[in-house]
């Protein structure tokens, strides 16, 4: 039996059309209208997938994405903290331009200002996906952020580098991993963060 994992980026959030950095869990503030629409959106996409379990960051905006996803199916939930956006500290609440600035945007061992590196974060979410690969769910729907999606779409694919070649993933859209793709993309995250 091939084992599937549905890895999203939550719906666009009111940060996301704000502009603004969210690394709290407490102070997410949800899903737009349009985020609330493409994770509908994504219901149909997985309307016809049977779903053994949903794993989500513990911000709302994710939780609210996989809950509106899965049209009221009773699906087990598991919330995994390792999968929760960078740790920004100091910057929670500025703008995504303040973030981009700042050297540890573009230097992943650096800090953010009372936060964590994006080698760090990295690795947090290797520990999330390696958890996963630990179980033995057949369908898997996981609900997290743009950032270790992106890392793990570009982990799997062998890249050097794991902001690219894939620099953007689209809010609400299904990234699908067997689970030689998602032991391959945890290693590569490990190599290129550790």
């Amino acid at each position: 039996m091939v084992r599937l994992f549905v890895v999203v980026r939550h719906g666009q959030s009111l940060f996301n059309i704000d502009k603004v950095v969210n690394g709290d869990p407490k102070l997410d503030r949800g899903l737009s209208e349009q985020g609330i629409a493409e994770a509908e959106r994504l219901a149909g996409q997985l309307a016809a997938l049977p779903l053994d379990l949903v794993v989500v960051s513990p911000f709302p905006r994710a939780i609210q994405t996989a809950n509106i996803a899965l049209m009221g199916r009773e699906v087990p939930h598991l919330v995994d903290d390792d999968l929760g956006d960078v740790r920004i500290g100091d910057l929670e609440g500025e703008s995504l331009d303040a973030y981009r600035e700042l050297p540890a945007h573009s230097n992943r061992k650096e800090h953010f200002p009372g936060g964590e590196s994006l080698d760090e974060a990295a690795m947090r979410y290797a520990d999330a996906f390696e958890r996963l690969l630990a179980r033995d769910e057949l369908a898997t729907l996981v609900a997290c952020h743009e950032i270790p999606l992106r890392y793990l779409v570009n982990a799997a694919a062998g890249s050097g580098e794991l902001n690219g070649p894939v620099t953007y993933v689209a809010n609400a859209t299904p990234y699908l991993f067997d689970e030689p793709a998602l032991h391959r993309a945890v290693g590569r995250i490990r190599e290129l963060a550790g």
